[in-house]
């Protein structure tokens, strides 16, 4: 279904991608990230910090490190601004691109099991399609974020992976 090749070019995408946000966010007033915009989780600094807590807990599933007892409706304030956001994206994005590097192709086999404090019960799924969601997430939430930024007068990085350097 996926290959470690797979999980590397879509780590890559995924550092490559926050490197541009982190460029743009950096050069925002805090009343500029936290406006709401109407998105599912309100602001673009709401956004990026649900995607941060999304990508802290699936990366813990696959490497057996540090996550959160964050829930989804806490995901928004994750972290206490841009300079914290920054930091934390930084390492998040390290952290992926270190399991993906490592990554074998038995690894992506089987069932992953835990327990999800959001939805207060134990799964058990396929870990590529866990892999897959991981990604797919980041993907889905930049989107949000790219649209708001664009809303704001800012000019994002293109995003399609063909132009990935």
């Amino acid at each position: 279904m996926i290959s470690p090749a797979y999980c590397r070019t879509m780590a890559a995408y995924n550092q490559w991608q926050n490197a541009g946000l982190r460029r743009i966010v950096g050069t925002m007033t805090p009343a500029e990230l936290t406006r709401d915009h109407g998105a599912f989780f309100g602001s673009i600094m709401g956004t990026l910090n649900h995607l941060l807590w999304g990508d802290t807990l699936w990366i813990s599933r696959f490497d057996g490190g540090t996550g959160t007892d964050m829930t989804i409706p806490q995901s928004p304030q994750f972290t206490d601004g841009a300079q914290a956001w920054d930091s934390a994206r930084a390492q998040v994005d390290d952290r992926i691109s270190a399991w993906a590097q490592t990554v074998q192709e038995a690894d992506l086999k089987g069932d992953l099991h835990w327990y999800s404090g959001s939805m207060q019960r134990d799964f058990a799924k396929p870990v590529a399609i866990c892999v897959m969601q991981l990604f797919n997430h980041q993907t889905h939430h930049r989107g949000q974020i790219h649209a708001m930024l664009t809303a704001a007068g800012k000019t994002p990085d293109d995003t399609d992976l063909p132009f990935m350097p």
